[in-house]
């Protein structure tokens, strides 16, 4: 089974939110993308379906947007 994907934009809402799904899931079974930093990630996260950050995209690909930190629209900026 592949890994989960945790995007996020580094806000407040987002590290928590990180913190907590690390928590849930582990370490070993979720990559995290802050795609604050990692820009050339975002067109990678839009056609998974992530409308929002945080989110998490499983193995199937389901898209789970998790509370509320950003539009990708103003993460892209």
């Amino acid at each position: 089974m592949g890994k989960s994907v945790f995007y996020h934009a580094g806000c407040p809402v987002c590290v928590s939110a990180e913190h907590d799904i690390i928590n849930l899931i582990g370490t070993n079974n979720v990559e995290v993308v802050h795609i604050g930093e990692v820009r050339n990630r975002i067109s990678e996260a839009e056609k998974a379906g992530v409308k929002s950050v945080p989110a998490l995209v499983t193995p199937n690909g389901n898209v789970l947007h998790i509370n509320f930190g950003a539009f990708m629209a103003d993460v892209k900026g």
